[in-house]
């Protein structure tokens, strides 16, 4: 047989046979959910002892947390005059226009009530007196106060749902409300950010403790450091002790020689 016979031969073979079917693979599948593996015990040898930690459980009363934005204009850097601005405000339109509640700032654009405000979104005038003038007409002789206005829009966000870390606290939710703790978080900080210095997650103050002079113009004041965490018992505040260094506002060129 030539070669171009066995070639037609072998073309009429192929033809004549089915092609063979796909198979397409899978995706993995499983019959259980994703389950975690709880702990088997606690502490079944040995001698219990009681251990004291910087720890306190947080309980939490059955009220949703209204989350709202602030903006201030003009535009302010500070935290610290930003909580001025809002201070103010509570003391000016509390009764008024807030329906008579307490809010907790965070002295950025967060803003928290337990229960809901009487509008979804206002827009308020605060005045605040400008320190830096006043000091300045006080050495001048000058009796008049200069004050500054800032206009601040509070709108409503949403709504911290407390019902969802409750089944998270209990274990009937996986993914912790980052949100939710973070809003208590806030309104735990709120009184201590009104009365103390604050750095960081901490504060300081000189009426929380010894403070003292380390030289070269240099003081230390003691404070704490708060934060919020979810624990397996529940929500706990974790304080530690903390120490501030400050540099003397007043000193004398004789501190340094």
């Amino acid at each position: 047989m030539s070669a171009a016979a066995l070639s037609t031969e072998m073309e009429k073979r192929l033809q004549m046979q089915e092609p063979a079917p796909v198979i397409q693979a899978s995706p993995p599948s499983s019959s259980k959910a994703l389950s975690i593996p709880k702990r088997p015990g606690f502490g079944s040898k040995g001698q219990k002892i009681m251990v004291r930690a910087n720890h306190f459980l947080v309980e939490v009363a059955d009220r949703d947390l209204h989350h709202y934005d602030v903006s201030i204009r003009p535009e302010v850097k500070s935290k610290k005059i930003s909580r001025e601005i809002v201070n103010q405000l509570v003391m000016l339109y509390r009764v008024s226009h807030l329906g008579n509640r307490e809010p907790a700032y965070d002295g950025s654009k967060s803003l928290y009530t337990a229960g809901p405000l009487p509008f979804m979104s206002k827009e308020f005038v605060v005045p605040l007196p400008d320190k830096d003038k006043d000091d300045r007409a006080s050495s001048s002789g000058s009796s008049r106060k200069e004050r500054r206005e800032f206009k601040v829009v509070i709108k409503l966000v949403s709504k911290a749902d407390l019902h969802h870390l409750q089944q998270f606290l209990h274990g009937r939710q996986l993914d912790a409300p980052q949100e939710t703790i973070q809003a208590l978080d806030v309104v735990l900080r709120a009184a201590p950010s009104a009365m103390y210095t604050v750095v960081g997650r901490s504060f300081f103050h000189p009426t929380l403790g010894q403070k003292g002079e380390l030289g070269d113009g240099i003081e230390y004041w003691r404070g704490y450091y708060q934060s919020l965490r979810p624990t397996q018992m529940g929500l706990s505040l974790n304080i530690g002790i903390e120490i501030f260094l400050i540099y003397l506002p007043e000193l004398s060129m004789n501190q340094f020689l």
